[in-house]
């Protein structure tokens, strides 16, 4: 038999599988949570015994877009309009210092097809909105007008490699491809950058289980901090496969010297720096099959040279037998993160909201995007939700922001939250990669902002 025609023939054959897989457990829920959501959110959450089935759950909820002037749902006190519309699957967002927001348009590089584990995992992301080909762009977005809406958008960078995070230094705009740190030359208020960049440095790309990769400034401006998530679910492919992953790294601009910051996060994407201490945070989703009740995602302020466990224990000394050979030495120094998120929520996306122009009550905390989960019964996430903050940690339970991604019968989903920002005039900003839209949040009540003539 050919390579080819075995290569063909194995992913048909996954294919059938996954299909008979989704309509199965879409029917039977043979595994399904026992807890609610609440259950594994705040500083304690509870963490049942592990529950391993022969296959995993996979409960989708595939893409139906916005239609009619469909909206999500905005809290109490809150509203949700449009900001941009028509956008090419819009994953992270960037305000730059004059307001305008840059938009990264990009998706999976591509995953490596050779195990029937990453056949299942390109079709999932298929049936989820998430398996296109990457439009390797940022665009930026300028409201001219000053009335919440953008009125000019042009493609600010192109030819990029799955980008994803952004940020700005001087005249030095950095941004993280899937496969490297570049910088390109930034002087204000123009909206195109047309050279070709230079390569700051390599990142770790490979499988590319976990391809986004975030990048941030500090505030002093001296140093970035570059998320790397996992190469798999639990070191499926060996620790070999790992290497240089699992971590936040710490790049000094002045020495260009790059270390470890942190260490056993199994795939970190936002970051934020609380604004009353100065600490990193960072979210960081947590693994997956061993079912629906764990383990939850969480926040945490990044301690350094601290490892969280990834991927032989979870929330401090929970061993995870899956992860071979086991390193107890490892585990027994496990930081235990500082707030769960639930499981399964992938929440992706965090802002801090200290200088949002929202209501009083959520000006003293977290805002955090929760893309949606794929491996739980019912599903979890789909929101963007708002974790309250006393003494620069957290305290209470979260509130809703925007519901109403999914469908009423949760089969089907309209949008799905990834990035946040704030604009120049304080309002929460979220990028909906499904949907194609930048959603603005603001009061209720807010008025339009004044226009930029004015």
């Amino acid at each position: 038999m050919k390579a080819g025609y075995r290569v063909y023939l194995a992913g048909a054959v996954a294919g059938i599988v996954v299909v008979g897989l989704v309509g199965w457990k879409v029917m039977l829920h043979p595994e399904q949570a026992t807890l609610p959501v609440a259950a594994g959110i705040g500083p304690h959450p509870l963490l049942p015994a592990p529950n391993p089935t022969m296959m995993p759950t996979v409960n989708i909820a595939t893409p139906v877009g916005w239609h009619d002037g469909a909206h999500p749902i905005a809290a109490p006190g809150l509203n949700v309009t449009p900001y941009a519309t028509g956008l090419d699957h819009p994953r992270w967002l960037y305000r730059l210092p004059n307001g305008d927001i840059l938009v990264a348009e990009s998706n999976s590089p591509g995953t490596d097809i050779r195990t029937f584990k990453n056949r299942v995992a390109r079709f999932i992301q298929g049936q989820v909105g998430a398996g296109e080909k990457s439009p390797d762009r940022i665009i930026l977005l300028r409201d001219t007008k000053g009335d919440g809406h953008a009125d000019i958008r042009t493609v600010f960078l192109d030819s990029l490699y799955s980008p994803f995070g952004m940020t700005l230094v001087g005249n030095d705009l950095y941004v993280a491809n899937a496969n490297a740190l570049m910088r390109f030359p930034y002087h204000g208020d123009e909206t195109h950058i047309a050279g070709p960049g230079v390569k700051v440095l390599d990142l770790p790309a490979g499988y590319n289980h976990h391809w986004t990769k975030n990048v941030v400034a500090s505030p002093d401006g001296k140093q970035l901090y570059i998320t790397v998530g996992s190469n798999s679910n639990v070191a499926d492919n060996g620790m070999d496969a790992e290497k240089g992953r699992a971590a936040i790294y710490q790049y000094d601009l002045a020495s260009g010297t790059l270390r470890e910051y942190a260490t056993g996060l199994r795939n970190p994407n936002g970051l934020d720096f609380e604004p009353t201490t100065g600490a990193l945070w960072a979210v960081v989703n947590e693994r997956d099959e061993i079912g629906s009740d764990i383990v939850p995602d969480y926040i945490t302020a990044v301690k350094e040279g601290a490892f969280y466990g990834w991927p032989y224990s979870y929330y401090g000394q929970h061993v995870d037998l899956r992860a071979q050979p086991q390193r107890p030495d490892l585990v027994a120094h496990a930081v235990v993160p500082d707030y769960a998120l639930g499981p399964h929520t992938a929440s992706l996306g965090i802002a801090f909201s200290a200088r949002s122009q929202l209501p009083q009550d959520w000006r003293q905390g977290l805002f955090v995007a929760q893309h949606g989960s794929w491996n739980r019964q019912p599903k979890s996430g789909y929101r963007v939700i708002y974790v309250p903050f006393a003494d620069a940690h957290p305290a209470g339970m979260p509130k809703d922001v925007l519901t109403g991604f999914l469908t009423t019968d949760e089969n089907h989903v309209h949008g799905r939250p990834v990035g946040l920002a704030l604009d120049r005039d304080g309002a929460l900003l979220v990028a909906d990669d499904v949907g194609n839209t930048i959603w603005r949040v603001t009061g209720a009540q807010t008025p339009p902002p004044a226009p930029a003539n004015e």
